[in-house]
């Protein structure tokens, strides 16, 4: 069977990918909240997955809690939002086969990774390290380059979207890399580049502060 992506966790199957998000479900009682920071990240990625991950997300996820059962006798996943409202979300509806709009995406970001490292290492040689949102110091390991002071990773892939007739007009190459190809047209690549280039309005958050901001 074909491997199976969570964010950048490989698994050798789907049903493997659905183990490992079993085994988050029954470490914890109902009720209580998911305190674990590897099994946080791991429900971030999970979520972002979600055919309607916009609207489960909102203004951004705080944390995560072990749901009582809605259906049947078996817990499932809440997110709680920074605002304090809940709502949940099931896992096996993420871990549905992504469509061709989210594989694209993740293409996307693959395609100016170049971009964002670049901008986290100005900033760390500059000495300027610290949260453009709180003015907390930084740790190297403890820094997400964000797009909170423009517009969303999302909105500027889906404006370069629409200038080349669709997503259906990105071809990508197969893939040997974690669930991800390469733009076919590479001249294509380099319009995406500079393109975001243009647009992404880059910023560094704490890795904390990065969780809490909405997934776009």
């Amino acid at each position: 069977m074909a491997e199976f992506w969570i964010g950048h966790r490989r698994y050798r199957t789907k049903g493997e990918a659905r183990e490992a998000v079993r085994e988050v479900l029954y470490r914890y009682t109902v009720g209580s909240t998911v305190d674990e920071e590897e099994d946080h990240l791991l429900l971030l990625d999970l979520l972002d997955m979600h055919h309607e991950a916009d609207d489960k997300i909102g203004p951004g996820v705080e944390a995560f809690a072990i749901a009582p059962p809605q259906r049947g006798p078996y817990p499932g996943f809440e997110v709680i939002r920074t605002d304090g409202s809940r709502i949940d979300f099931s896992y096996q509806t993420c871990l549905k086969p992504p469509t061709y709009r989210q594989q694209v995406l993740n293409v996307m970001r693959d395609e100016v990774k170049s971009a964002t490292n670049a901008y986290f290492e100005s900033r760390k040689a500059a000495g300027a390290l610290v949260s453009d949102q709180s003015g907390t110091p930084l740790e190297s390991t403890n820094t997400a380059v964000s797009y909170f002071r423009g517009p969303s990773f999302v909105d500027i892939a889906e404006e370069f979207a629409e200038t080349v007739g669709g997503w259906e007009s990105i071809e990508m190459t197969p893939s040997t890399e974690p669930g991800l190809g390469r733009f076919k047209d590479r001249n294509l690549a380099d319009r995406w580049f500079s393109h975001h280039q243009e647009r992404a309005v880059l910023g560094l958050l704490s890795t904390q502060e990065n969780q809490r901001r909405p997934r776009r």
